[in-house]
């Protein structure tokens, strides 16, 4: 049996409802006759925290036990994955450690510690984030969410296309950006489900394509560190539980160039009046760059707006709307 069914999607929508919010799905004509055809962007840029992850963040823990809950929380994140886990925790009254690269944008840092984090800070060329928070775990009894790899944090991640989907019905292509693979996994089960004809595309940088490669080979690649201006997208590899799950949903993958996912941010800033980070935009900035061919309806999970001032002043200005 899968790791995560079409039934656990639904079960965490119920969850997250009234809590999570029903994000709005924009279109745009200009972006529409530009690509010919019709695409509807799922704006997780506009959830709680500014990204996708609270969603499976704020299902994970609301099922933890009463027990596990006084204990604690622990999980490691570039940045979305470690607010939303802080968010939930002030949310839910459950103390939350966050594991953070040095080099994790200025805002996510702040922001994480805003929502009541713990946050420990590591070099991430020196130390593993993984071993540090199991670690720290084991010697306080916190229960480890992590940022994909997970039943729980997948099926929350899914119910943003399965919203997407009741909101303007069956789709023929679904583009959704991959890091670790959660959002990606959970929103082909999403898709297989309420729109079965459905072909899902993951979008991944050029330079951090680790995702694209194992779906090819069918052997899980890895890429430390890929220099990518998408830090969302900075994970080495898939999960343990993703990467087969993604080997069975997910019909195909696009690469993006650094420079087509800085042209999708500065379109969604300048024509669409959105602010969206780079990790957010890669499905966007397949559509707009041709690196997907796509017909008919089309889906785009935007999945997140946590872009920090420095990086969204190199991008705007590089050019105006592309």
């Amino acid at each position: 049996m899968s790791a995560v069914t079409f039934a656990d999607v639904q079960s965490a929508a119920a969850q997250l409802a009234g809590i999570a919010h029903r994000t709005p799905v924009v279109t745009s004509y200009t972006l529409n006759e530009r690509v010919g055809a019709q695409v509807f962007l799922k704006c997780e840029n506009l959830q709680r925290m500014g990204a996708f992850k609270f969603r499976g963040a704020y299902n994970a823990m609301s099922r933890l036990s009463a027990a596990q809950k006084v204990r604690g929380v622990i999980t490691y994140s570039s940045g979305n994955h470690a607010q939303a886990i802080a968010l939930s925790g002030r949310l839910l009254g459950v103390k939350t450690v966050v594991v953070m690269p040095e080099n994790a944008p200025l805002t996510k840092l702040a922001a994480t510690r805003g929502y009541g984090a713990e946050v420990v800070t590591y070099n991430p060329a020196e130390e593993d984030r993984k071993a540090l928070a199991e670690e720290q775990a084991e010697k306080y009894g916190y229960s480890v969410i992590p940022p994909y790899d997970h039943p729980h944090v997948i099926a929350g991640q899914g119910t943003a296309t399965l919203e997407l989907i009741e909101e303007v019905g069956e789709l023929d292509t679904l583009l959704v950006c991959v890091g670790g693979g959660g959002l990606l996994s959970g929103s082909a089960i999403a898709a297989r489900g309420a729109s079965p004809e459905c072909r899902v595309i993951g979008v991944e940088p050029e330079v951090a394509d680790d995702a694209a490669q194992s779906f090819r080979t069918k052997q899980l690649v890895s890429i430390p560190y890929p220099p990518t201006i998408a830090d969302g997208t900075r994970t080495a590899s898939l999960g343990e539980i993703t990467f087969p799950l993604i080997l069975e949903n997910v019909d195909d993958f696009a690469t993006v160039s650094e420079a087509a996912i800085k042209a999708a941010v500065r379109f969604a800033f300048f024509r669409l009046k959105l602010v969206m980070e780079p990790s957010g935009v890669l499905g966007l900035g397949a559509v707009l760059s041709g690196a997907a061919k796509v017909s008919g309806k089309v889906g785009v999970v935007i999945s997140g707006g946590n872009i920090d001032a420095p990086t969204m002043s190199l991008i705007l200005g590089e050019g105006d709307a592309d």
